[in-house]
């Protein structure tokens, strides 16, 4: 499968370091996007479905917290194993730690300073209702 890096939305060139922020900007982020948004995406789970949020991915070290650490709220459900991030101010929704991967943060592409996540053709929809971390492997 090949990987789809978007270096562009719209006017808005993706920087190699691109600032995140939540709508009332409390919360800020830098991420560090050298390929630009990789694989864009949504999920079908039961909460990504709520959020309607186009998701991209970036390894741990790659997301620093600029500001509003103290703001942010976390939620985890069912393996608690994600840890989904909200401004408590706002509410948006910034970035939460994979289950399928812990060792990546997904982040709200929509938070990306200049980019609108509808200007994103053919984003494709991942299977979170049936999770890679809840299939069983079949072969003793």
């Amino acid at each position: 499968m090949e990987v789809r890096m978007i270096r562009q939305v719209g006017d808005t060139v993706i920087q190699p370091v691109h600032r995140a922020r939540c709508h009332c900007g409390a919360v800020v982020l830098e991420l560090a996007l050298p390929d630009g948004i990789v694989d864009p995406r949504r999920c079908d789970c039961s909460i990504c479905r709520r959020k309607g949020a186009v998701v991209a991915s970036v390894p741990l070290p790659d997301l620093t917290m600029v500001q509003g650490r103290e703001v942010l709220t976390r939620y985890t459900f069912n393996t608690h194993t994600a840890q989904h991030f909200f401004c408590s101010v706002c509410g948006i929704y910034t970035h939460h730690r994979r289950r399928s991967n812990p060792q990546e943060y997904g982040y709200n592409v929509g938070c990306l300073d200049g980019v609108d996540p509808f200007l994103i053709a053919d984003v494709p929809v991942s299977d979170g209702i049936r999770h890679p971390a809840d299939r069983m492997d079949a072969t003793p």
